[in-house]
C-alpha cells in the first residue's frame, strides 16, 4: 500500500482505535498471521475452522503496525507492546477489510477490467495482462486473490506507477461477485463463458449465469461489458442500461472475430478481425479454446486505446504458467501437466491439446474426479468418458470414486483400456511400472486431488530439468 496510515483504516472502517498512533504508515494487508512483517496490517478473519483473532498476540510480536479486531481485548499484551501496534476495532473484520477495499478503489483513477466465468478466467486473465503490457504498465492479480477477501488486498497493491488493472473475480455462492464487484468497481467485465462450475452450490446453469451477471453491479456507468458471443446463453445478453455490450468469438455475431484457425504443433494461429480491421496472431500456448481468451484480450485491448498489432505483439509473450497445460518434452516421456483443476469443459479442451502432441508415442492418459458438479456429477464425468474414448488415448488411468462413471463412459463407447484406482499411492505404484520412455502422458483433475505432485514426479522421471518447470 502508499501512503496508507492507521487514520485512513480507521475512516475507512468507521472503526473505533483503541490504542495506537493515526499517523503510523501501512505496508501491507495480510490475512496469514505467518506472513506477517514489520508495518504490516493484519486483519483477522474468522473461519469456519480457526479464529484469526487466536493469532493477535503472535503478529504484534512479529511487528504488526495495526491489527482489525472484533473483541475489545487486549489480548495478554504488555504495554510495550500495546505501544508499537495500532489496534483498531470494528464490528466484523471481514467486513471491514472490504470497506478498506473500497475505500482505496476510490483513491485510485486507473482503469480496471474485471474477470468472471466458469471457465478460463484465470488464463484469460493472464492473456489480457500480457496483451495489454505491450503498451502500458499492467497491475494483475496475483495468484488466486479474487474472493471477498482477495479482492481488496488485490486493490492494496495497485501502485501509482501502474497504468491499467486486470482483476479476477471469483464467485462461489450467491451474491459474493455483487460484493466483489462493489468493491472493484471496474471499467470494463469480461464474461467467459457460463459452465457448471460451483453447479453444486448454485443449483442450474441459469443460477450460475444470473449470477455471472451481477459483475454489472460494480460496472461503472457508461462501461463496457464484454461476452463471450459463442456461449449459448451470452450470445443473446444485453448489458444493464448505460453500458456498451461487445461480443468475441468466432461467430457472424461478434463484434471481435477469429477466422482462418489453424493449429501448428497445437498452438493456434488465426486472424482476428474487428470492422475493417484484419490481424494474424500466433499464440505461445497448447489449445484451439485459447482462441477466445485471446480474443477477449484483442476486445479489451481495442477499448483500451491499442491497436490489433500491438495486441498480437503481447499476446505472443505468454507461454501459460504451472500445472495449466504446460506441455513439457523431456529425455524419456512428454508431459501435459493440467493438474491444476477440471471442469467438463477443460477436461475435453486437456484432451483435445493431448491428442495433438507426439502423434508417434503411446498416449497415456492419467484424470481424476472432477469437484464441485452437484447431482449431475456422475453423468458428467460419463460424459467426459465418452469424450475421451472419441479422443482416442492408447491407455486411461483414473483416480477417485467419481471416475468409475468416466471410466463406464470409455468402456461403452470404445476397447481402450483403463485401469482404476481409489488410492493415489497404488495408482502411482502401478505407473511406476507402466509408463515407459517415449510415452506421452497427460495429468488432469481438480486440484485437490494432487494430481499436481504426481506429475511433478513423472516430470522428474522424464528428464525435464527443474528450470524448465
Amino acid at each position: 500500500m502508499e501512503h496508507v496510515t492507521v487514520g485512513d483504516l480507521v475512516k475507512a472502517t468507521g472503526g473505533t482505535l483503541l490504542w495506537g498512533s493515526k499517523e503510523e504508515n501501512i505496508h501491507k494487508i495480510r490475512l496469514d498471521s505467518r506472513t506477517v512483517e514489520p508495518g504490516d496490517l493484519f486483519v483477522p478473519i474468522i473461519g469456519e475452522k480457526v479464529d484469526g483473532h487466536t493469532f493477535i498476540p503472535q503478529v504484534v510480536r512479529l511487528g504488526a503496525k495495526a491489527v482489525l479486531t472484533g473483541r475489545k481485548e487486549e489480548w495478554g499484551l504488555t504495554e510495550q507492546e500495546k505501544g508499537n501496534t495500532a489496534f483498531i476495532q470494528v464490528g466484523d473484520t471481514k467486513e471491514a477489510l472490504q470497506d478498506i477495499g473500497r475505500y482505496l478503489r476510490a483513491r485510485l483513477s486507473l482503469p480496471l477490467i474485471g474477470i468472471t466465468g466458469s471457465v478460463g478466467k484465470t488464463t484469460t486473465r493472464e492473456m489480457i495482462a500480457a496483451a495489454l503490457s505491450a503498451r502500458y504498465r499492467v497491475y494483475k492479480t496475483p495468484g488466486n486473490k479474487n474472493s471477498q477477501v482477495g479482492v481488496p488486498i488485490t486493490i492494496s497493491e495497485i501502485s501509482k506507477e501502474d497504468q491499467v488493472g486486470v482483476i479476477e473475480l471469483g464467485m462461489s455462492e450467491p451474491g459474493e461477485l455483487t460484493v466483489i464487484a462493489k468493491i472493484a468497481k471496474i471499467d470494463m467485465a469480461v464474461i467467459t463463458n457460463i459452465g457448471i462450475t460451483h453447479i453444486e452450490q448454485l443449483g442450474s446453469r441459469e443460477n450460475i449465469y444470473r449470477e455471472k451477471m451481477t459483475i454489472q453491479d460494480g460496472l461503472k456507468d457508461g462501461g463496457v461489458l464484454i461476452l463471450n458471443g459463442d456461449d449459448d446463453m451470452l450470445s443473446a445478453t444485453k448489458g444493464r442500461d448505460g453500458i456498451e455490450t461487445i461480443y468475441y468469438g468466432t461467430g457472424k455475431n461478434c463484434d471481435f472475430r477469429a477466422e482462418d484457425i489453424v493449429l501448428r504443433d497445437g498452438k493456434a494461429e488465426f486472424t482476428a478481425v474487428y470492422k475493417n480491421n484484419r490481424q494474424k496472431i500466433q499464440l505461445n500456448v497448447m489449445g484451439q479454446h485459447n482462441v477466445l481468451n485471446a480474443m477477449a484480450a484483442v476486445a479489451v485491448c481495442v477499448r483500451c486505446g491499442m491497436t490489433m498489432e500491438e495486441a498480437a505483439r503481447g499476446l505472443f509473450t505468454f507461454t501459460g504458467f504451472k500445472n495449466r497445460q504446460q506441455v513439457y518434452r523431456g529425455e524419456k516421456m512428454t508431459i501435459l501437466d493440467d493438474s491444476y483443476n477440471a471442469s467438463p469443459a477443460s477436461m475435453k479442451a486437456a484432451l483435445d491439446v493431448f491428442k495433438t502432441l507426439q502423434p508417434e508415442s503411446r498416449h497415456v492418459a492419467v484424470l481424476a474426479d472432477m469437484k464441485e458438479l452437484g447431482e449431475q456429477t456422475l453423468s458428467y464425468h460419463k460424459e467426459v468418458g465418452q469424450y475421451a474414448a472419441r479422443s482416442g488415448p492408447d491407455l486411461v488411468v483414473t483416480l477417485g470414486e467419481a471416475c468409475h462413471a468416466l471410466a463406464e463412459g470409455i468402456r461403452e463407447t470404445s476397447r481402450i483400456p483403463v485401469k482404476e484406482f481409489a488410492d493415489k499411492d497404488e495408482m502411482v505404484s502401478y505407473l511406476d511400472g507402466e509408463l515407459k520412455d517415449g510415452d506421452c502422458v497427460l495429468f488432469k483433475g481438480s486440484n485437490s486431488m494432487g494430481l499436481f505432485a504426481v506429475a511433478k514426479r513423472y516430470l522428474a522421471r522424464a528428464g525435464v530439468k527443474q528450470d524448465d518447470i
